[in-house]
């Protein structure tokens, strides 16, 4: 028995680094048999024996410098070359989207943070005990916040939680500038029905519930569909190849070592029809996904623009200064026409006036909220600088799953010409290059595929990328999107928007809704006014300034 040792580079696919191959070669001396060497050397130096008769089920038949128990082994390996290229792009992918998904979560956490804690040292200097006394409020008022951001319409009504934390501010701060009177359940039931015609905050309540909820839900469908992105690719990288589409990168790969051309690269639109046989069933992934990188891309514009969630958390202490200061001025009217509403309650028969040892009354200005005053988080940048960056990542994803076939087949990995490999020899591949998708895949020359048998994953992907991209586009639209508290993520679901279509929109907007569509998920129009949740929110702090001006001679 003679034995002889192959040991060559495999073919390289993709960007898959090469590897070395280590095989032995046992030769039948009975049987005919010639050295062929790549590049011809002298037979003496030829490291590479073949025999004819091979009984190979892969590779073509007659002079082989492989047995049939090699070709099983080169078959293994081809099914691990096959998948490295697309695992190793796939990785890159969702590490990049992982990495932008916990730098925008990270970021709007810290600005929920930040925000409380300003609201929280400009309260305790301006309004002292009183706003200690009342401080829970505000931290459940933040609390809620978060848990809307974490798991959106599931966890948290954000218009009713807006709605009741002006109505318990109203009620408090109602009592307090009101301290010689008695009011019951039913007073100050009235009170709450009079503050549409009141409004002592003005506009702001109204504005600050329509910022908040477009901003809120822009932010956190945006992060979830960050979060969606490397689900997608790993569960559409992880299946398996066909065994068709084994046998067919054998031949491709390494056939033409069996042939004694160790060297020989495929031919280029060889490989194209091999991959695009081997990837069909991803490349019908690719419309959907386009779809949802554009849906992407246009709630992005939104996050810098009208639905900036940073300039509406920033500035949201200065915002509720101004607005008491705007019930401050008009405290003495307010009060009146509290009392012509709802009629002069009875005076408390325990009040007794008393000086306060200290002045704890409004004292000071507030403030001028400036937009060039970023906040610092842990993201280390502001949401113009992350929007910027994640814009330029998903417009180079697109047709991600398209290109893969040329991604793998391209540059030195290939041959072009009639210096290659194409199935059979050393010669030019005269097929044509077949279309991308299951579809095109019936004329496909080297890989056999039945179109009739979709992939399941890849399916159910498509599925999912595409009810992504209708929330995706609710949020855009400014409709708030109900998510199943199932499909609840690390950083939240939710939705709202604007139904403006220019980087101008302006606070009023009117917001357009989205019809309704069985297939679609379910929506809710974001309001321009709601009577009972702006109207309130403005008594509310309106009669904390009322507070301040009633109490001051019983503090002196």
């Amino acid at each position: 028995m003679r034995r002889a040792g192959i040991r060559g580079l495999l073919c390289e696919v993709g960007q898959l680094k090469a590897a070395v191959l280590s095989v032995t070669i046992s030769l039948d001396p009975k049987k005919e048999s010639r050295p062929i060497c790549s590049p011809p050397v002298s037979e003496s130096h030829c490291s590479v024996w073949c025999v004819a008769g091979a009984p190979l089920k892969v590779c073509p038949q007659g002079l082989s410098c492989c047995t049939a128990e090699m070709e099983d082994k080169l078959s293994q390996q081809s099914h691990t070359e096959i998948k490295a290229p697309v695992s190793r792009l796939s990785t890159t992918l969702q590490s990049t989207f992982k990495q932008r998904h916990d730098h925008f979560d990270k970021f709007f956490k810290e600005l929920l943070k930040n925000s409380q804690t300003s609201l929280h040292n400009m309260f305790v200097r301006t309004y002292g005990m009183m706003y200690m006394d009342n401080a829970q409020l505000f931290t459940d008022f933040f609390t809620s916040l978060t848990r809307y951001y974490i798991s959106g319409s599931s966890a948290v009504n954000l218009e009713s939680m807006l709605s009741d934390f002006w109505a318990d501010l109203l009620e408090r701060m109602f009592r307090l500038v009101n301290v010689q009177y008695e009011f019951s359940d039913a007073y100050m039931e009235c009170v709450s029905q009079h503050t549409e015609q009141l409004q002592p905050f003005g506009d702001v309540p109204r504005k600050m519930r329509i910022q908040m909820t477009r901003a809120f839900v822009a932010a956190r469908t945006f992060v979830r569909g960050l979060s969606l992105m490397p689900d997608v690719v790993n569960k559409v990288s992880t299946v398996s190849a066909s065994p068709s589409c084994v046998r067919a990168a054998t031949k491709m790969l390494y056939c033409p070592y069996c042939s004694g051309q160790v060297a020989l690269k495929p031919c280029q639109n060889y490989c194209l029809n091999v991959m695009r046989g081997c990837l069909a069933n991803q490349a019908d992934l690719d419309t959907e996904w386009n779809n949802f990188l554009d849906a992407m891309l246009g709630l992005a514009d939104r996050l810098e623009g009208p639905f900036n969630f940073e300039s509406v958390m920033d500035p949201l202490d200065v915002k509720i200064s101004e607005a008491i200061m705007n019930m401050q001025e008009n405290s003495v009217q307010v009060s009146q026409r509290v009392f012509q509403g709802c009629g002069t309650p009875k005076l408390n028969k325990a009040f007794r006036s008393k000086r306060s040892g200290k002045e704890t009354g409004f004292t000071g200005r507030f403030r001028p909220y400036s937009p060039e005053a970023r906040p610092t988080t842990a993201a280390g940048t502001s949401l113009d600088r992350l929007t910027t960056e994640v814009k330029k990542k998903l417009k180079h994803a697109k047709k991600f799953w398209s290109t893969l076939p040329e991604t793998v087949c391209a540059g030195e990995l290939t041959a072009p010409g009639d210096e290659c490999w194409n199935g059979t020899a050393k010669s030019r591949y005269q097929s044509d290059v077949i279309g991308n998708g299951l579809a095109n895949q019936v004329s496909n020359p080297d890989v056999e595929v039945d179109i009739t048998k979709p992939d399941i994953v890849i399916r159910t992907q498509i599925a999912v990328l595409k009810d992504m991209t209708n929330r995706l586009k609710a949020a855009h639209s400014g409709n708030d999107v109900t998510f199943e508290p199932a499909e609840d993520f690390p950083s939240g679901d939710g939705e709202s928007g604007s139904g403006c279509d220019s980087p101008s929109c302006g606070e009023d907007d009117i917001y357009i809704s989205t019809a309704q569509n069985p297939e679609k998920p379910r929506v809710n129009t974001v309001q321009k006014d709601s009577s009972s949740a702006s109207s309130r929110g403005s008594l509310a702090l309106a009669l904390w300034g009322l507070a301040l001006a009633l109490l001051a001679p019983h503090w002196r």
